[in-house]
C-alpha cells in the first residue's frame, strides 16, 4: 500500500492526514493549533506542522507530501532567508487606505490584468502596506512569498541561513490570488507588483498543477529525506480539487468566511468587484468571491441566545420566511463583499410583536444566507454556468442553513461528506508527484431536498441594503 500525506495549514491550525493513494482513505491524522490573530509569524506553522506529524504518528512510511494553505499571506524575506516580520493574512482589514490608493492610480487595471478587483485580502495592497508604514522592512525585502510556498522551501530544507530563492515556488491557484498574477497571460505581471511594492522582488517560480515541487531535506523530525513534494496550492482550489469540480459544478463552502466558486475554462474579468478570477488547482480558472462572515454568525447567534447550534436551527425553522420582518446584515467585522471593511453588522425592521429568540434565530441565518446568495448571483451574472451547487463547510450541517439556501436558489443542492478537503487535494498532488496524474476517489453526496422559493428573504436583504446605501 502507497502512502501519501496532505497538509493543510489553515488560519487556525495545521492538519496532516495521511491517505491511502490508491483508494483514498484516511489511514491516520494529525493536527495542531495557530496562534490566533490576523498577523502570525511563519515559524508557527511551521511548529504546528511538526506537531501535527508527531500527532500523526510521524511520515516514514509515507512516499510523497503536498501543502495546502490560507491564500494571501504576504511572508517577507531578507537576504539571507530570515523571515522579516510576522506575516499580515488574509482576513487583515489594516490596508483598507492601501486598497483606496491603488485603485485610485491605476483603477480598473488591476482587473484588465489580474482578474481581481482590488480587496483588503490580497497580497498586493499588503505589499504597498508594508512600503508605507515600514519602510525599513520594506528595504531589507528581497523576496515575497505566500503561505504554501514558505512551508514547501522549508521542507526542502530552506529558509535562515540557506536562501536559495531558486528553489522558492508556487502554484497557479496561490499566485492568482496575489493581484499581480494574470489567468490570461498564465504569468506574474511585474510592473503591478513593482507599482505595488517600489521596487522588484524575488517571487516563487510558478510550477504547473502536476509537478513535483522537489524533495524533503534530511533532519527534519518526523520526515524522512527524499520525500516527493507536489506542487501545493491555495486552499479553495485544493478543495476544489478534492471534490473533482467539473464545468458546471459551484461550491459554497460555509467556514470562518463564505466562499463561491466554480470551475470554467477561461478567467473572468468582474467590474462590479464581487468576483475574483482564481487559477484552479487542475489548469483551469476558478471564478470565487468571498464574505468574510459566514460560519461565525451562527456561532454569535448560540452566543446571545444561549443555545446549541441544533436548537438555532429548530427555533429559525419554526418562524415563517423572512423572520416577520426582521432582517440582519452579518457585517460582524467589516466585510469583503460588499466592500465594506469597517462596516458592523446590524438587524433591522424589530418591533414589538417580532422581537423575539426565534425570529432572531431565523434572521440570524437568513442574514448569512442572503449574503451568500449574493455571490451565486454574481457568478452566473458573469456567464459562468451553475448547473448543481456542492455545500460544504461547518455550517453546511445546519437543518436551517439547508433549508433556508434551498428557499433561496432553485438549482440543484448537494452535500458532500464533511472532511478535510483542503488537505484531501493536497493528498491527490502528492500522488500526482509520484505518478504523474491526480487520482480518482470515491465519492459520498447527499441531496437536499428542493424547498417552494421565498423570495421575501432576498428582497428584505436587498431593501435593507438600499435603505443603507450599499446598493
Amino acid at each position: 500500500m502507497t502512502l501519501v500525506a496532505g497538509i493543510d495549514s489553515s488560519t487556525q491550525n495545521t492538519k496532516v492526514l495521511v491517505r491511502n493513494a490508491e483508494t483514498g482513505e484516511v489511514v491516520r491524522e494529525g493536527r495542531a493549533p495557530h496562534p490566533v490573530g490576523t498577523e502570525c509569524h511563519p515559524d508557527h506553522w511551521w511548529d504546528a506542522l511538526m506537531k501535527a506529524v508527531e500527532q500523526a504518528g510521524g511520515l516514514e512510511d509515507v512516499s510523497a507530501l503536498s501543502v495546502g494553505a490560507q491564500q494571501h499571506g504576504m511572508v517577507a524575506l531578507d537576504k539571507d532567508g530570515n523571515v522579516i516580520r510576522d506575516a499580515i493574512l488574509w482576513h487583515d482589514t489594516g490596508c483598507a487606505e492601501q486598497v483606496i490608493d491603488l485603485n485610485n492610480e491605476l483603477g480598473d487595471e488591476w482587473v484588465k490584468r489580474t482578474g481581481l478587483p482590488l480587496s483588503v485580502s490580497f497580497t498586493a495592497p499588503k505589499v504597498r502596506w508594508l512600503k508605507d508604514k515600514e519602510p525599513e522592512n520594506a528595504a531589507k525585502t528581497v523576496a515575497i512569498c505566500l503561505p504554501h510556498d514558505w512551508l514547501t522551501w522549508r521542507l526542502k530544507g530552506f529558509g535562515p541561513g540557506n536562501a536559495n530563492f531558486d528553489e522558492l515556488t508556487t502554484d497557479r491557484s496561490d499566485a492568482s490570488g496575489t493581484a499581480y498574477w494574470s489567468g490570461d497571460t498564465n504569468d506574474y505581471c511585474p510592473d503591478l507588483f513593482e507599482h505595488a511594492f517600489g521596487k522588484m522582488a524575488i517571487l516563487p517560480k510558478v510550477l504547473g498543477p502536476k509537478d513535483c515541487a522537489g524533495e524533503t531535506a534530511s533532519g527534519i523530525p518526523g520526515i524522512p529525506s527524499g520525500l516527493k513534494i507536489g506542487v501545493g496550492g491555495g486552499d479553495n482550489a485544493l478543495a476544489a480539487l478534492a471534490l473533482q469540480l467539473e464545468v458546471g459544478d459551484a461550491v459554497l463552502s460555509l467556514g470562518t468566511s463564505g466562499t463561491c466558486y466554480a470551475r470554467t475554462e477561461r478567467p473572468v474579468h468582474d467590474f462590479t468587484g464581487i468576483v475574483s478570477s482564481y487559477a484552479d488547482a487542475t489548469g483551469d480558472h476558478l471564478p470565487l468571491s468571498c464574505t468574510l462572515n459566514a460560519a461565525r454568525d451562527l456561532d454569535a447567534g448560540t452566543k446571545l441566545l444561549s443555545v446549541s447550534h441544533d436548537e438555532l436551527s429548530e427555533m429559525a425553522l419554526s418562524v415563517e420566511p423572512g423572520a416577520n420582518g426582521m432582517t440582519m446584515l452579518p457585517y460582524f467585522e467589516g466585510e469583503r463583499t460588499p466592500n465594506l471593511p469597517n462596516a458592523t453588522a446590524c438587524i433591522h425592521g424589530m418591533n414589538l410583536a417580532n422581537f423575539n429568540p426565534n425570529n432572531m434565530a431565523r434572521a440570524i441565518v437568513e442574514g448569512m444566507m442572503a449574503s451568500q446568495v449574493v455571490l451565486i448571483e454574481a457568478t452566473q451574472a458573469l456567464g459562468v454556468p451553475i448547473e448543481r451547487l456542492m455545500v460544504i463547510g461547518g455550517a453546511a450541517r445546519s437543518k436551517a442553513v439547508q433549508t433556508i439556501l434551498a428557499e433561496l436558489i432553485s438549482l440543484p443542492i448537494v452535500l458532500p461528506k464533511p472532511a478535510e478537503y483542503v488537505a484531501q487535494g493536497a493528498a491527490m498532488q502528492a500522488v500526482a508527484a509520484l505518478t504523474g496524474d491526480f487520482p480518482t476517489w470515491p465519492e459520498d453526496r447527499t441531496a437536499v431536498e428542493p424547498r417552494e422559493q421565498q423570495p421575501i428573504i432576498m428582497e428584505q436583504h436587498n431593501a435593507l441594503k438600499k435603505e443603507l446605501g450599499i446598493i
